[in-house]
């Protein structure tokens, strides 16, 4: 993979959106890196993307599975840019506060899951009203989630601070 603006043959903005894509579903590439953005790219010593950064902040970090892994930053953009219930997992009132303090999500306080989730799928965590409240790894499939009364749905990386 190589980016002719970047002439080092290492893998760039256009091969990092259609990993998105991929990923995410067809959008998404865009909706995480806009061209018309100025993102940072931290590389690792080999030249390999580790993290790609945006003013706001850590928008993915890129797994050596060649997978994207969520910041708060990528999953407001994903938020925005994917069709509800789309790699969404929505929770209740009583779990917010939790959620938000990054504490994990359990299958008894979701409410809704998109089909598509699998388990080690980024997902995003939305309250109800439809605020997105945190980004994490979903441990169980979507139709899992729905039918188990107990367990973890989603291991939480980060929380969103509650709007005052």
């Amino acid at each position: 993979m190589s980016d002719p603006a970047d002439g080092n043959g290492q893998a760039g903005l256009p091969e990092l959106r259609t990993i998105a894509d991929y990923q995410f579903g067809a959008g998404a590439g865009d909706a995480l890196f806009p061209p018309a953005e100025s993102l940072t790219i931290k590389r690792t010593s080999s030249g390999r993307p580790q993290q790609i950064h945006a003013d706001d902040g850590r928008i993915v970090s890129f797994g050596t599975d060649g997978r994207f892994t969520l910041g708060l930053e990528g999953g407001r953009r994903l938020h925005a840019a994917l069709e509800h219930p789309a790699y969404r997992v929505v929770v209740d009132d009583e779990s917010e506060p939790f959620v938000r303090d990054e504490k994990n999500v359990f299958t008894k306080f979701v409410l809704e899951a998109g089909p598509e989730i699998r388990p080690g799928d980024e997902v995003l965590v939305v309250h109800e009203r439809g605020e997105l409240i945190a980004v994490g790894t979903a441990e169980l499939a979507a139709d899992a989630i729905a039918d188990f009364e107990t367990g973890m749905a989603v291991n939480v990386r980060e929380g969103a601070p509650a709007e005052n």
